[in-house]
């Protein structure tokens, strides 16, 4: 009996994590087409401790660059911006009793939302985390 080894297809996922201009940041699933949008560390650290989070409604169309919610710190209120095109499919209810998670962990614990990517070109163009550094030392 002779054995052959079994051929297995295999998908690579490839995540990518760009930047905005407003600091926020999505992190990218080129499989599933899913953008999990967060703030940057930079901009948790501007803001201060963090109070108040105000989220999108699951299933919202959203375009790139409209407000899709709002962060209330004890040093100022600032919009947060769609980094991409999509329906808006989970939102970070953690957030609601526990908004701190956004200073402790924004890019990670602390995501806002997911979004259903409508045009994954639109991530490509965001900042890549060399040029958004650049643009935080400017």
């Amino acid at each position: 009996m002779r054995r052959h080894p079994l051929a297995f297809a295999q998908a690579r996922t490839i995540v990518t994590k760009r930047y905005t201009d407003d600091h926020e940041a999505v992190s990218f699933d080129d499989q599933t087409k899913i953008g999990t949008v967060m703030i940057t560390d930079y901009a948790q650290k501007s803001l201060g401790d963090v109070v108040f989070v105000e989220l999108p409604s699951e299933g919202a169309v959203v375009e790139k660059g409209d407000v899709i919610g709002a962060v209330e710190s004890v040093k100022a209120a600032s919009d947060i911006y769609s980094p991409v095109t999509g329906t808006v499919i989970a939102i970070n209810s953690e957030l609601d009793g526990s908004p701190s998670l956004l200073n402790k962990s924004p890019e990670d614990k602390g995501w806002l939302c997911k979004i259903e990517v409508k045009d994954p070109a639109e991530v490509e163009v965001l900042m890549t985390q060399e040029e958004y550094k650049a643009h935080c030392e400017s």
